[in-house]
């Protein structure tokens, strides 16, 4: 099995709050919003996986074998249209993602098993969690091309992020550079908790660190 380069060493000290704000100041689109973790406690950083699902229709079709293709240090990304009437993840793929090394999945619909996941330690975010299946509700429509969730375009190789706080993806183009600016954002704020604790007020604090314009946006891009 191929083996992904994972920027997750690199992202260890950066949360999801930090990235969405490094890409407000950019000008990027990223946060996916209505997708939160499985169970708190959870983190995980690696570039996409994409998998993308749809109706099934007269032709049939199935929920599909694409973990056996995924790259250890991956973030599977599935596509399911936000719909949280029927399963798209459950616990043999949950045990089989674990034991491949996979990062963790992020699910714009919904998971079930969620005992399994919770004993393997495997890392999910979702909408929602839900016990029907999928199958002969929905199939594999695509792998490894690029969907757009919440208006933000993913595509495979992008940087996503997780937390207790949600999902955010990168474009992996600019990674370095929303890492960045990431890291300039915790130091401030870090900054102005000291400042607080050593007897200045919040607003003098935050003025003094120039907190109010640490997301203006700097690039129209």
């Amino acid at each position: 099995m191929t083996t992904a380069s994972s920027p997750a060493p690199l992202a260890a000290d950066l949360s999801t709050a930090s990235v969405s704000d490094a890409l407000d100041s950019l000008g990027l689109p990223g946060s996916l919003h209505g997708i939160g973790a499985l169970r708190q406690g959870q983190r995980t950083a690696g570039p996409v996986f994409t998998v993308t699902y749809e109706p099934v229709d007269e032709t049939g079709g199935t929920v599909g074998d694409f973990l056996d293709d995924v790259p250890t240090g991956s973030v599977i990304l599935i596509d399911n249209a936000g719909r949280t009437d029927c399963t798209v993840w459950g616990g043999i793929m949950s045990e089989t993602a674990h034991e491949r090394g996979i990062a963790g999945t992020v699910i714009h619909g919904t998971c079930r098993d969620v005992a399994v996941a919770t004993d393997v330690g495997y890392p999910i975010w979702s909408v929602s969690r839900f016990m029907r299946t999928g199958k002969d509700r929905v199939r594999v429509a695509a792998v490894q091309r690029a969907v757009t969730i919440d208006q933000v375009l993913i595509r495979p190789g992008d940087i996503l992020v997780a937390d207790d706080d949600g999902a955010v993806v990168v474009p992996a183009a600019r990674w370095d550079e929303v890492a960045e600016l990431a890291r300039r954002i915790d130091q401030v704020e870090e900054a102005i908790v000291r400042a607080v604790r050593d007897g200045a007020t919040l607003a003098e604090a935050r003025t003094r660190h120039g907190y109010h314009s640490l997301q203006t946006r700097k690039d129209p891009s």
